[in-house]
């Protein structure tokens, strides 16, 4: 059963439970509150195949950085628990079995998509960006932001302005969550010689930087409202969630000690949005 539990944690299911709920819950206003309990189920499941999968190859890869991390030394790979080729195996595997669910129960582009973000993960943040800039979060971060595309477009059959703007609330929120991570754990980073930004350029450039993604985040959250896909309820919930981040981020520059809770806000800013936009065709 330990075994068990060591391969089940290569997948990191907690944060591919966020980018499932990122991806279901877009489909119900994009279905305008009704999407097909296929098409619902073949993104619940292809979606946590490639977000898994693709987390099972970053562990295979970074397995060495893993090793020097007082928060990950304990993982199975550097523990030398689990095989490291089994992490690549499985992480190719559930990545063909993400796309072939995809398109069997929604259509090719969520499937495209979907195998789109597990290789910009893989190869470009991974791969390339992790060890190599300090804005390796910023790009690489368009990986965590593409389940809303794959939702969206699992229930339109296409891309629109709404799915974009998405897309960006996830692709701006990154850097304030990672590098609030990043800030708490920047000794592990530095022992490690991950070029995270406060390693490179010092808390306070992290900081400055996060206030200005926070911004465009709440301001981009917004979107849905203007194209018509969400109501006054929802143009509320992100005002009111958005002045947050963008207060607490503010806090976090000015004052000491706020980090960590800019850090635990981010996660609920992200799940309440969606949810609230989820249940926007419900509420108007």
């Amino acid at each position: 059963m330990s075994r068990l539990r060591d391969y089940f944690s290569l997948l990191k299911l907690r944060v591919v439970l966020l980018l499932d709920a990122t991806a279901v819950g877009v489909m119900i206003p994009a279905a305008h509150g009704h999407p097909g309990l296929v098409s619902v189920m073949a993104v619940l499941v292809g979606g946590t195949f490639a977000a898994g999968g693709a987390h099972a190859i970053n562990c295979w890869f970074d397995r060495d950085i893993d090793a020097e991390m007082n928060r990950t030394r304990r993982r199975p790979l550097p523990s030398g628990r689990i095989p490291a080729w089994h992490a690549l195996v499985l992480g190719v595997v559930l990545n063909v079995a993400a796309f072939v669910v995809l398109w069997a129960g929604a259509n090719l582009l969520a499937a495209v998509l979907a195998l789109g973000g597990t290789l910009v993960y893989v190869f470009v943040y991974t791969f390339w960006l992790k060890r190599l800039t300090p804005h390796n979060i910023v790009i690489g971060g368009a990986a965590g932001a593409m389940p809303p595309l794959v939702g969206w477009a699992a229930a339109t059959g296409r891309l629109d302005l709404t799915a974009l703007a998405l897309f960006g609330v996830v692709f701006f929120w990154t850097p304030p969550h990672f590098w609030a991570l990043a800030q708490m754990l920047k000794n592990d980073y530095a022992r490690a010689h991950v070029p995270m930004l406060p390693v490179v350029a010092g808390d306070q450039s992290a900081k400055r930087q996060s206030l200005v993604y926070a911004v465009l985040t709440a301001a981009v959250s917004l979107v849905p409202f203007f194209t018509g896909a969400a109501g006054p309820v929802y143009l509320a919930g992100a005002i009111v969630l958005g002045a947050g981040l963008v207060g607490i981020s503010l806090l976090d520059l000015e004052v000491r000690g706020w980090t960590r809770r800019l850090w635990r806000y981010s996660m609920i800013y992200v799940g309440v949005l969606f949810f609230v936009f989820a249940v926007s065709p419900f509420l108007s």
